[in-house]
Formats: structure tokens, sequence, C-alpha cells
């Protein structure tokens, strides 16, 4: 990510704002990744707005536009309606936000469990050799690469953009769902780590 711009405070606390990890060497030690940064202020002297934030368990989703180029995204909201509508909270520094500004339209894939590596990735928490799309299977579409297999995703047509907070809010039409047969175990971001489902009521 490009640094910010004079002016603009960029929060990379959430998947859809990208950071990158953290990498220390010791004197005599390995490289170590850290998957927290290690420079970050403390909870406690966070903003209130950051930390309600942080209390509200999200969706973790991959956006994909062609180009390619794909970024986690936590902040989603799907709107039913005739058409159906979403909206995500993306970095507009993100090769993503290029790459679905010039296309017009772009996927959103929700994620399970199993896919958290692939999270991490897209999210510049981890490695990409070969770049973000060489470790997985992908299927291509006209909206963008989707991941191969039981896999749900949405075609969406760009609608319009604007600023929101410190991020751009991306509002799209949903023209084509396409629903997995095994919705397995959502994948979701709460208080800055990922976390699963473990009973329902």
């Amino acid at each position: 990510m490009m640094p910010a711009r004079p002016g603009v405070r960029r929060d990379s606390s959430a998947p859809g704002i990208r950071r990158r990890p953290a990498v220390t060497a010791g004197e005599n030690g390995p490289v170590t990744i850290h998957y927290t940064d290690p420079f970050a202020t403390p909870e406690p002297r966070r903003s209130p707005v950051r930390r309600l934030r942080g209390r509200l368990p999200a969706p973790v989703t991959l956006w994909t536009a062609p180009g390619p180029a794909g970024l986690t995204v936590s902040s989603v909201l799907v709107a039913d309606g005739d058409p159906g509508q979403v909206l995500g909270l993306i970095d507009d520094e993100s090769d993503l936000w290029s790459a679905l500004s010039a296309a017009g339209r772009f996927t959103v894939c929700p994620l399970t469990v199993g896919q958290r590596a692939l999270a991490d990735r897209f999210a510049g928490l981890a490695p990409a050799p070969g770049g973000l799309f060489a470790q997985e299977e992908w299927r291509q579409t006209e909206y963008g690469p989707v991941p191969a297999g039981d896999q749900s995703w949405a075609g969406c047509r760009f609608v319009s953009a604007r600023r929101c907070g410190w991020g751009l809010l991306v509002e799209g039409t949903l023209e084509r769902v396409s629903l997995s047969g095994d919705p397995g175990d959502p994948l979701l971001h709460y208080r800055g780590r990922y976390l699963r489902l473990d009973s329902r009521l």
C-alpha cells in the first residue's frame, strides 16, 4: 500500500484496509513475522470508535476484480431488494479499488474457516510467493476470479463509491449469486483476530 496522503490517516486494523506483516530478526536468531503490529497503539489508548467497531463480529469476505486483483474485506453489508445491493468498506489505495473502478464489476466471496490462509494473504498479513493468486485454484468469471470448488460468490456491478471514515464505501448491484451446497463454518473477524462459530443458540 502506498503511503497515506497528507491529512489522511490510515486505520489498518481490519481486513479491507491493507497492512503488511512486521518482520524482525534477532541478533543471532531467525527472521520472525508478527501478525500483529508490535508498534500498534495499545487497545486502552485507541479511540472509542475503533474499540466499538472491534466489538462487532464481522464476516470475512474476499473481493476480486478483473486484472486480477483482490482484497480481504470484513466491513460488508448485503441488502435484499430487486435488485439486491452489496456495500463494502475498502482502501482507496488498494490494487482492488484500481481494478474494480476500471472494470466496473467485482466479486464478493464469503470465506470459511478453512480459508483463513487465503484471507491472511489477501489482507497483506502473510507472504504471497508468486503473487496473491498463485496458491489456490481459481475459476475465471466475467466479474473476476473466484476460488475453485464449492464456493459461494456473487457477481456485482459497480454503482458508486464515496469517502466513509478512513475508507471508501463501495456500492454494487448483485447481478449473479452462486451458492455452495455446503456453506461451511463462516470465518469471522472480532477484536483484531479471526474467529469461528463454536455453537448455535
